[in-house]
């Protein structure tokens, strides 16, 4: 009984363990960038939610420089997660976990600004050549997206000059006039984005917003961007800016993971970005963009298996990860079992043999008392089978016997003493014994 409630326990202990083990909290490392951008902000949102919530995932943010840098630190494996842009080099072990937002261009000419070369005013993107082009945002990947621009309408790269700010130095910038155009890439409701288009019309006026008609071309030939539409008045003002829908390509910031991350971790990690993106909204607008990654095949970035098994209703419960495990865990505990057994079985095997021979020693000592001719004798077999008795009983204690085996014993047992109480009153019945008998009853005077 005490072993089998000790196996019991072990059991149980093993079972419990492996639960905290597989259930422990698990942190992830996610790069994303530049400081001080709502990128980051969302993320350190997420962080704080889901320590708060204590839930299975945590997060662990890496400051990076930007999208590239992210990536750059996801294909080293330095970190988990990357917040990336679309557009840029995806790392070949990203798998998408989320689309984080969608961002779209933006091109305007600032009131009184950008004079064509015959004098009119630019209301095309073919009209650019000559001109300076003022890009917001330092990372090269805004200067590319600009260029494929260009191209896409016949325009030389080289025929324009393109300023780069930051955008700690871009509302100034827009307001001293550096440029004719201004290019921003962010979410259509961006305050960057919507303050450097107040800032251009500081004196009055009313913005141009160059439409991009072919966005549809521009998508085909670029998997990595989308055509799109800015709705009238998405930057305010008034009148409204734009006062009519543009034409124009967008590009997604992903949530990606390493290809090698636990397909159960992401999934976790998925299903826990969705139920807290509610409770974020209120204060961060942005997490409202937050969508579900393309499963499709030939997506642009392959989702994430454990992704995509959140996505498609496919997640995997605890018992479904590791119901094989317990299964062969049990298994190999009944077998260890079996094999404990037998080995401690053959450990006594010695014991059980000496044993084996003791009651047949008791079985030939059956046959010794019934032909017995004297009670001595008799009384030496009596003190022998006494031993062997002592000795049974400790075999059986030491497991060396089991249960038949004592039976077996004690009917043998029980054989001898009838023979021996049998044989001593055929003894007592006999002549010289009956005299021998009386002489000493009278000697004692009863």
């Amino acid at each position: 009984m005490f072993i089998v409630i000790a196996g019991l326990l072990a059991i149980i202990g093993a079972l419990a363990g492996g639960y905290y083990f597989a259930m422990r909290p698990v942190p992830l490392k996610i790069a994303v960038g530049p400081p001080n951008s709502d990128d980051l902000k969302v993320v350190q949102a997420l962080t704080q939610a889901f320590s708060q919530n204590h839930s299975y995932v945590r997060l662990r943010p890496v400051q990076t420089e930007g999208a590239a840098e992210s990536a750059q630190a996801l294909a080293d494996g330095k970190v988990d997660l990357a917040i990336i842009r679309g557009d840029l080099n995806v790392p070949k072990n990203a798998q998408a976990v989320a689309t984080l937002r969608k961002n779209v261009v933006v091109l305007w000419v600032p009131p009184g600004r950008g004079k064509g070369k015959k004098g009119g005013k630019i209301t095309k993107i073919s009209q650019l050549a000559g001109h300076k082009i003022g890009v917001i945002g330092r990372t090269p990947a805004n200067v590319n997206l600009l260029k494929v621009i260009l191209q896409q309408y016949g325009v030389d790269p080289g025929k324009v000059e393109i300023l780069q700010f930051p955008v700690t130095e871009a509302l100034d910038a827009v307001r001293s006039q550096k440029a004719d155009v201004w290019l921003a890439a962010g979410p259509v409701n961006s305050k960057i984005t919507t303050e450097a288009i107040a800032a251009s019309t500081k004196d009055g006026g009313t913005p141009t917003f160059l439409a991009i008609d072919s966005a549809e071309a521009i998508a085909q030939n670029h998997q990595e961007y989308e055509s799109a539409d800015i709705p009238a008045g998405a930057f305010g003002g008034s009148p409204d800016r734009p006062d009519d829908e543009v034409k124009t390509i967008s590009f997604n910031h992903h949530i990606v993971a390493r290809k090698g991350l636990s397909e159960s971790t992401v999934a976790a990690f998925t299903r826990q970005l969705f139920s807290v993106r509610q409770q974020l909204m209120s204060e961060f607008p942005l997490a409202a963009k937050i969508e579900t990654p393309d499963t499709d095949k030939d997506a642009a970035i392959p989702a994430h298996p454990g992704a995509a098994a959140f996505v498609d209703g496919e997640e995997k419960t605890f018992l479904d990860r590791y119901s094989d495990f317990i299964w062969w865990g049990l298994m190999a505990l009944s077998a260890m079992g079996s094999a404990g057994a037998w080995f401690a079985g053959y450990l006594k095997k010695d014991e059980r043999i000496i044993n084996t021979s003791m009651r047949d020693r008791l079985l030939d000592m059956i046959t010794i008392a019934r032909k017995s001719d004297s009670s001595e004798e008799l009384d030496n077999l009596q003190s022998e089978a006494d031993d062997i008795l002592r000795n049974t009983l400790a075999c059986f204690e030491d497991g060396a016997i089991d249960h038949a085996a004592l039976t077996a014993f004690n009917i043998a047992l029980e054989q001898f003493h009838n023979a021996v109480a049998d044989r001593k009153l055929i003894l007592m019945s006999m002549p010289q014994n009956l005299q021998r008998t009386g002489a000493q009853l009278r000697a004692t005077g009863t």
